[in-house]
C-alpha cells in the first residue's frame, strides 16, 4: 500500500489552503516559537531560491455527516508548522501567538538595493531605502508598477531597473514551490509516527500525545482549540502560577471560559509534587473516561471512528469530544487534584525527588478518578490509591512502554471490584519470595534514584522516623529541606581501603543524616565513631549526636534499618553489613506496604 504522496505546491497555494481552513495548523505543544530573525532567514532563503524542506500533512479521514453525506477530511500539518506559520506571518501579515502567548505581528523589511531582509525596527522605519513591511508587496492591493514608482519617489537617485528587478523577485517568492508529503488518511498513528521520525532529520520524536493535541486543536466544530488551550494552560500554570496574569491580559476570550474559572485556583498554588505535562493530562483524562489506554484510540475516536463498522461518523466525534472535555474537567478540578496529592503525601511521597515514574503517578490519579466515578467510599479510595501507587513503583509496572499496561489495567478496573483486582496482582507479584529474596536483591544497587530506595524513604517519612543519629530532626524534614544523603561506612574510608564507586555508593550504605553529624563522623570506620557516640552518652556531652541513652541509640538504628552489629564493624565486615541492611530495609518496606 502506498503510504504517502509527494507533490510540489506553490507557496501561494499552501497559504490559500491555510486561509480557507483546508490545512489546519495545530499549535501543538507550544505556539510559534521561532524568533523573528528565523522568519527573516526563511524569506531570504526563498528569495535566493534555496530549498526550505518538505512539510508533512496527514489527511484526516472523510467523515459521514448526520444526513449521510461525506465531509472531506482536512489536512493537518504534523511537520513544518513553524515554517508555514512564519510564511503566514511575513507574507500575509497574520498575527502569531508567541511563546508568551501574546498576539504579535512579525514584520519583515526589505532593502531592494542590497537585496537584503531584516526584522523591522525603529531605525528601519526612519530609513526610506527600506520597504518597511514586505506584506505590502504581497497584499494584491498594490501593483508592481506602483510599488516601484512609490519607492522611486522617495529614492529618485536609484536605478529604476534595479528596483524593478528586486521587487519582481520579491513578489515571485509566493510562486516558489514547496514540497508536501501527504500521508494517507487510513494510516494508523504508529505508522505516521514512524514515517515522521524517519523523515525528520532533527531527531525530533512526535509523541502520540502530540497527535492527540493536533487532532484536538484542528477540530473547530467541537471547540477543539479551547480544549487544547485548557490542557496547555493548566500544565503551564501548574509550573508557573504567575502565568495566570498573562492569560488574563493576552487571551481575553479564554479568560471568560468555564475552563479558565475551573483552573484559576492554580494562580496561588506552589505545590510541585505533580506537575503534569500535556501528555500526562491527556493520558489521565482519556484513560479514566474512555476505559482505554492507547492514545491512538483517542485520535481515532476524535476523528469519529466507529470501531465496528470501520467508518467515521460525526456523532462519534461529538460524543468523544464531550467525554474528553469531561475528563479534562475532572483532572483540573481543584478538589480532585488536591485530594489526590494529599493521598500521595500521606503515603510518604512528600517530594517530587521521591517519585521518578510520572506514569505511576498518572495511573494512581486514574485510579482515584475512576473509583470516585464508580462511587467507592472515600476511605477505601485513599487506601487503594496509596497501595496501587506503591505496588506499581515496586514492580516497575509502568516503566518502559506503559500504553498496553494502562489499557489492560483500566479494562480490569472497570469490570471487577478494585479490591479483587489488587489482590490478584499482590498474590502474583508481591509474594513472600518477592519480599524475602527479590526485593533485597533489587536493593543491591548504587543508583541513588532507585525506585526501591525511594519507597524505603517514603516508608520512613510515613513512620515519622528521625534522621540517622538525630534526636529530633525527621527524615521527612531532611528530604523537604534539601538535606543530604550520607554514607554509613564513610565513602573516604571505603575508598582508602580500595573499594570503587559502585561498591561504596551502595544504597544499603545510604542514610539521611544531618550534615553536622556527618562532619563529626568524618572518615572513621563505624566501630570508631560508634565508640565516640557511646562515650558521649556515658559522659552526657552530646559532641556527635543529640541521643542521650543507649536505648535511644538502638531505637534510632532500628528506624533507619541499620543493623546493631554495625557498632563493632570495620572494612572486613562491609559486605555482611550490606546484606543485613538490605534485609532490614526490605522488611520495613513490606510492613509499610501492608499498613497503607
Amino acid at each position: 500500500m502506498q503510504k504517502y504522496s509527494v507533490n510540489q505546491h506553490l507557496i501561494e497555494t499552501i497559504l490559500a489552503w491555510v486561509n480557507s481552513g483546508e490545512i489546519a495548523i495545530p499549535e501543538i505543544q507550544r505556539p510559534f516559537v521561532w524568533d523573528s530573525s528565523k522568519v527573516r532567514d526563511l524569506m531570504d532563503s526563498l528569495y535566493q531560491g534555496y530549498p526550505i524542506g518538505y512539510v508533512i500533512a496527514w489527511r484526516n479521514p472523510n467523515v459521514k455527516l448526520k444526513d449521510g453525506s461525506l465531509s472531506e477530511g482536512k489536512k493537518v500539518l504534523i511537520d513544518g508548522q513553524q515554517r508555514v506559520t512564519a510564511l503566514t506571518a511575513a507574507i500575509l501579515g497574520q498575527y502569531v501567538i508567541n511563546k508568551n502567548y501574546q498576539r504579535i505581528k512579525i514584520k519583515i523589511a526589505f532593502n531592494p538595493i542590497e537585496e537584503r531582509f531584516e526584522v523591522q525596527n525603529p531605525a528601519i522605519l526612519k530609513d526610506k531605502v527600506w520597504l518597511h513591511d514586505i506584506t505590502d508587496a504581497f497584499s494584491g492591493k498594490i501593483s508592481l508598477l506602483k510599488l516601484v514608482r512609490d519607492y522611486l519617489v522617495l529614492n529618485p537617485e536609484i536605478d529604476e531597473d534595479l528596483i524593478e528587478n528586486s521587487f519582481s523577485r520579491l513578489i515571485s517568492i509566493v510562486k516558489k514551490p514547496i514540497g508536501m508529503i501527504e500521508l494517507a488518511p487510513e494510516l494508523d498513528i504508529e505508522t505516521v509516527t514512524e514515517i515522521f521520525i524517519r523523515i525528520n532529520s532533527k531527531g525530533v520524536v512526535l509523541s502520540q500525545a502530540d497527535f492527540a493535541m493536533s487532532k484536538i486543536a484542528s477540530d473547530t466544530e467541537n471547540g477543539g482549540n479551547e480544549l487544547r488551550k485548557a490542557i496547555d494552560y493548566f500544565c503551564h500554570l501548574a509550573i508557573a502560577p504567575d502565568f495566570y496574569k498573562q492569560i488574563v491580559d493576552n487571551d481575553k476570550d479564554f479568560a471568560k471560559s468555564d475552563f479558565f474559572q475551573k483552573m484559576s485556583w492554580l494562580k496561588t498554588e506552589n505545590e510541585d509534587l505533580y506537575d503534569p505535562s500535556y501528555n500526562d493530562l491527556i493520558r489521565v483524562a482519556f484513560t479514566s473516561q474512555f476505559n482505554r489506554g492507547r492514545l491512538s484510540d483517542l485520535v481515532s475516536l476524535l476523528s469519529g471512528r466507529n470501531f465496528e463498522s470501520r467508518s467515521y461518523e460525526t456523532e462519534i466525534a461529538e460524543q468523544s469530544f464531550l467525554k474528553l472535555k469531561n475528563g479534562v474537567y475532572n483532572f483540573i478540578n481543584e478538589t480532585n487534584f488536591k485530594r489526590f496529592l494529599m493521598i500521595v503525601k500521606s503515603a510518604g511521597f512528600i517530594s517530587p525527588k521521591l517519585i521518578r515514574s510520572q506514569n505511576a503517578l498518572n495511573f494512581a490519579y486514574i485510579v482515584y478518578l475512576k473509583l470516585k466515578e464508580l462511587g467507592v467510599n472515600s476511605v477505601s479510595i485513599e487506601s487503594y490509591v496509596r497501595k496501587w501507587l506503591v505496588y506499581s513503583i515496586l514492580t516497575g509496572r509502568y516503566s518502559g512502554s506503559p500504553e498496553s499496561t494502562f489499557d489492560f489495567d483500566i479494562k480490569q478496573i472497570s469490570q471487577k471490584p478494585f479490591a479483587e483486582y489488587l489482590k490478584e496482582k499482590e498474590d502474583g507479584e508481591l509474594s513472600d519470595a518477592f519480599w524475602n529474596a527479590s526485593l533485597p536483591q533489587s536493593l543491591d544497587t548504587s543508583v541513588a534514584s532507585s525506585p526501591y530506595f525511594h519507597v524505603f524513604l517514603a516508608s520512613q517519612v510515613k513512620a515519622n522516623d528521625r534522621g540517622f543519629l538525630s534526636k529530633d530532626v525527621l527524615v521527612g524534614d531532611l528530604i523537604s529541606l534539601r538535606g543530604d544523603i550520607h554514607h554509613l561506612f564513610p565513602k573516604d574510608y571505603l575508598s582508602k581501603n580500595g573499594l570503587d564507586r559502585s561498591k561504596y555508593n551502595q544504597i544499603a550504605n545510604y542514610v539521611y543524616m544531618q550534615s553536622e553529624v556527618n562532619i563529626k563522623v568524618g572518615n572513621k570506620p563505624p566501630k570508631d565513631y560508634f565508640e565516640l557516640i557511646k562515650t558521649q552518652i556515658v559522659d552526657n556531652n552530646k559532641l556527635v549526636s543529640g541521643l542521650s541513652s543507649e536505648q535511644e541509640l538502638l531505637d534510632n538504628l532500628k528506624m533507619n534499618c541499620v543493623p546493631a552489629e554495625i557498632m563493632e564493624m570495620s572494612i572486613d565486615d562491609y559486605q555482611d553489613f550490606l546484606t543485613l541492611r538490605r534485609k532490614l530495609m526490605a522488611q520495613k518496606i513490606k510492613e509499610y506496604y501492608n499498613s497503607l
